[in-house]
């Protein structure tokens, strides 16, 4: 992993241009939507949080959340890395610094979902601790589910 440190930070009138610039890899691309429509989708979803992946001071990600129902579960609605700077520990560190806010705010689980495919994201949330939990959502993503 870089030495860099990598922190989440607030999408600003600054960043956004950068942000939503990001990319995935081309075989990724249908894994995960485009920054800009996730930045779009929270304005008109009011529990949806969303932040920058920083690496120093360069936009290398995007990461966005929302609260459950009951208050002790969160979502991880969407996650990526700029495919140039994937492959350097920046995503890791980003979901670290997630699960321990989540956990500071009182939740106790988080739980996401993947497409099912190759260079997907399902081996690398299994090395982060997430668990497959059988479960579908009516898109065919599968659940998993990550105690905080």
């Amino acid at each position: 992993m870089s030495d860099t440190i990598v922190t989440l930070r607030d999408v600003t009138a600054d960043t956004v241009v950068a942000v939503c610039d990001l990319e995935t890899n081309e075989d990724q691309k249908h894994f995960v939507a485009p920054n800009a429509l996730s930045i779009a989708q929270a304005h008109f979803s009011p529990i949806a949080r969303f932040q920058a992946v920083f690496a120093g001071e360069t936009p290398v990600g995007f990461l966005m959340w929302r609260p459950q129902d009951d208050g002790s579960v969160c979502y991880l609605w969407r996650f990526m890395i700029d495919r140039h700077h994937q492959n350097r520990g920046y995503g890791r560190a980003a979901l670290t610094l997630l699960f321990a806010s989540a956990r500071s705010d009182g939740f106790k689980r988080m739980l996401t979902s993947y497409v099912v495919g190759d260079a997907g994201p399902h081996a690398f949330y299994i090395k982060l601790g997430f668990r497959d939990t059988g479960e579908s959502r009516p898109n065919g993503e599968r659940l998993m589910d990550l105690a905080l």
